[in-house]
Order: C-alpha cells, then sequence, then structure tokens
C-alpha cells in the first residue's frame, strides 16, 4: 500500500499524465505527418498506447460518454488519422487482431461523436455499410472490418464478442485498448464474460426457454463449429444452460451505449 503521504503526489502525476496523452493526442491530429513517417513498429506501438488512454478516459462499465467526446473532438480525430496510417503489412497475426478489434471501436465512437447527439447509430445512414473510413491504407466501411478483415480472415467467432456498435444491446465496451501481447487471453476473457451476463444471455426460469441476441442469428455461419447454439454458448459458461431449452430471440436495443454524464 503507498504511505498517504505520496499520495497527493501520484495523483498530480497521473493527472499531468492524462494531460501529456491528451496534449499529444491533438497535436497529432494537427500534425498527421508525425505519425505518418514513423517506422510501422512505432506507428504500432503509439497506436495501441494512445487507444488504450482514449478508452480508459472515456469508456465505463461498457458505456461511452460521447458527449464528453465530441467535446474533445481532436482526440478522436488524431486516432482516426491514425488508422488510416497504419502499415500492417510486416505485422503479426496478434499484432493484426489486435490492431481491428481497437480500429472497429474506435472508429464506431468516431462516428457517433460526429454526429452527436444522435439517439442510435441507425439515425445516421449507412453508419455500419456506407460509410468509408481509411483503414490501414484501405478505404473500408465498418462492415467491411468486421466481416472481410476479422471474421473471414481469422475464422473466429469471439470477435462478436469484443466488438461495440454503439448500441445498448451489444457487448459491453472494455475500457481498455487490446494489445497483441494479451490479445487471445482477452478474447477468450471478455467472450465468457458476455456470455454469463444474464443481460446478454437470458435464461428465463421455470419455463425451459433461454434468450439469446440476435448475433446468434444473424451470424449463424459464425458459430458452426459447435453441434447447436446452446453447445457454443455452454462452452463459455459456468452455469450450463440445459440444451433442450427453446432458443428466443429478444429484440436488439439500438438505443446508445451512453454514459450519461
Amino acid at each position: 500500500m503507498v504511505p498517504n503521504s505520496h499520495q497527493p503526489l501520484i495523483i498530480t502525476m497521473k493527472i499531468e499524465l492524462k494531460k501529456c496523452v491528451s496534449t499529444l493526442l491533438i497535436l497529432l491530429a494537427f500534425f498527421p505527418c508525425f505519425h505518418a513517417k514513423a517506422q510501422p513498429n512505432q506507428q504500432m506501438d503509439l497506436f495501441f498506447k494512445l487507444s488504450d488512454y482514449y478508452f480508459s478516459k472515456y469508456v465505463y462499465k461498457g458505456m461511452v460518454d460521447y458527449r464528453y467526446a465530441s467535446s474533445y473532438s481532436k482526440e478522436i480525430d488524431a486516432l482516426y488519422n491514425l488508422i488510416g496510417e497504419v502499415d500492417l503489412t510486416s505485422a503479426s497475426k496478434n499484432e493484426k487482431m489486435a490492431f481491428c478489434i481497437n480500429a472497429y471501436n474506435l472508429l464506431v465512437i468516431y462516428q457517433v461523436a460526429k454526429s452527436y447527439p444522435i439517439g442510435n447509430p441507425l439515425d445516421q445512414d449507412g453508419f455500419f455499410d456506407k460509410n468509408p473510413h481509411k483503414v490501414a491504407g484501405r478505404e473500408i466501411t465498418l462492415n467491411q472490418l468486421e466481416i472481410d478483415h476479422m471474421l473471414r480472415k481469422f475464422e473466429d467467432s469471439r470477435f462478436h464478442f469484443v466488438l461495440a456498435c454503439a448500441a445498448k444491446s451489444c457487448p459491453r465496451l472494455a475500457d481498455f485498448a487490446y494489445k497483441p501481447e494479451n490479445v487471445e487471453s482477452l478474447l477468450e476473457k471478455r467472450t465468457k464474460m458476455t456470455l454469463n451476463d444474464d443481460t446478454f444471455i437470458r435464461v428465463i426460469d421455470g419455463s425451459s426457454k433461454v434468450q439469446i441476441s440476435k448475433i446468434f442469428e444473424w451470424y449463424a455461419g459464425d458459430f458452426k463449429n459447435a453441434d447447436s447454439i446452446l453447445e457454443y454458448i455452454n462452452n463459455f459458461r459456468d452455469e450450463k444452460i440445459p440444451t433442450n431449452y427453446a432458443i428466443e430471440y429478444y429484440e436488439y436495443d439500438w438505443n446508445l451505449n451512453e454514459k450519461k454524464s
């Protein structure tokens, strides 16, 4: 435990560090040439560090403080530019996976912040399938990033439980960045957390029914490695659901996953 006499100093140092990171993000927004000319490994390292700071600042218990984020738009602008410039040519599999997860979640926040206030992401036409973004040098939509560059490329259904699409029914957004050294363990941990969340998987006691997310209906093909959806879910659950339970899909709540200030 840190002695009480040192706590004010530590708190002050943390505040100053946050100010420095925030200033760096703003500088990167105005002078993108700084990161555009960096070596690929330096770009990647910078991206993960700044993403980690950004999520810790604006995400609380899976919700995003969009009002606050939109007020400090230069920070998300800097990350948006960095996402476009990162070079993945020589990146490892874990680097690519971690980059794509963070990039998707940041692009979602970017789009909401630019249109704020909005009630849900679907209020913006083409939020997922029409608005292109520069990602690692290529112009792609959010759907293309998720489906083509993540789900099809890596064939890992756990991505569904770490991506947050700005809606309340999405899995909870992490308040940290995924990094190459922990992306595999975090994919497993966050999938287990989501599938044990009784707001995401709703077992109806005494009815022999379970209500599950429409993600399992929309992306049924991604869960084909299990004999059934319930078997897939049970692979990650502490309390198993009887496989003879009837499955229902509850309506997706597209209202904004917003933290109210």
